[in-house]
């Protein structure tokens, strides 16, 4: 179990790190936090693109529709209209219109199980994780590119898949903290750990961190040679 404490401890180090630097996903969660359908949608509008960008295009389509029905009624070209710029907008316009027609077609209740979620157009694994913890309190681990780049780099997990490292997380964390993994390991890859350029120097955890150790040891050699 000390393994255990020790990452908590890390992941509470990131997050007092993080929360005074208002990293943009916790005003992307709170700002869509108000119906599971909101959620869903806002959550796959998210794909490849900014939460500010992701936050306008939401408000603009739950403004002009907020439920299924009046989502539907808009169609296509509308919701195209409203989510631009967000990414590859014209397909995620076709994927909201499915998603609303199953929904209307089902008691307009936005599912909470894995499987079905799943089987909605353009919502995959990561996606339905997020719905799940955000929309319904089930613990759930999201594995977006932060989460991936900032657990390989933490030697939190070694698997090349996102569904590998999820699986790895899972088992470093307890449950009931699950759901605090992704916004903590998001704002800290969009404030201080990014891809490129990591600000390691502002960084209170490089000494629990195998990519800023073997960046120590690189300059080293370079230094030697």
């Amino acid at each position: 179990m000390d393994h255990v404490k020790s990452n908590l401890k890390i992941l509470s180090a990131i997050e007092k790190l993080t929360i005074p630097l208002n990293p943009p996903v916790r005003s992307f969660e709170k700002s869509i936090r108000s119906t599971p359908l909101r959620i869903l949608i806002s959550v796959l509008l998210s794909s490849r693109t900014k939460d500010a960008v992701t936050m306008g295009a939401s408000e603009r389509l739950f403004t002009a529709a907020d439920t299924p029905e009046k989502i539907l009624s808009l169609g296509e070209e509308k919701i195209s209209q409203l989510i631009y710029p967000v990414g590859f907008f014209k397909q995620k316009a076709k994927n909201i219109l499915k998603i609303a027609e199953y929904l209307a077609e089902t008691g307009n209740e936005v599912p909470s199980d894995m499987d079905k979620l799943i089987s909605l157009p353009g919502v995959g694994r990561k996606t339905a994780n997020l719905v799940r913890s955000l929309a319904f309190g089930i613990p759930s681990i999201s594995v977006d590119i932060h989460v991936f780049r900032i657990s390989k780099r933490l030697g939190w997990a070694s698997g090349d898949k996102p569904e590998i490292v999820e699986e790895e997380l899972r088992e470093l964390f307890p449950e009931s903290s699950w759901n605090n993994v992704n916004q903590t390991l998001v704002g800290f890859g969009q404030t201080i750990c990014k891809p490129v350029n990591p600000s390691c120097d502002l960084c209170t955890i490089s000494d629990k961190c195998n990519y800023f150790q073997e960046l120590n040891i690189l300059s080293e050699k370079n230094d030697k040679s």
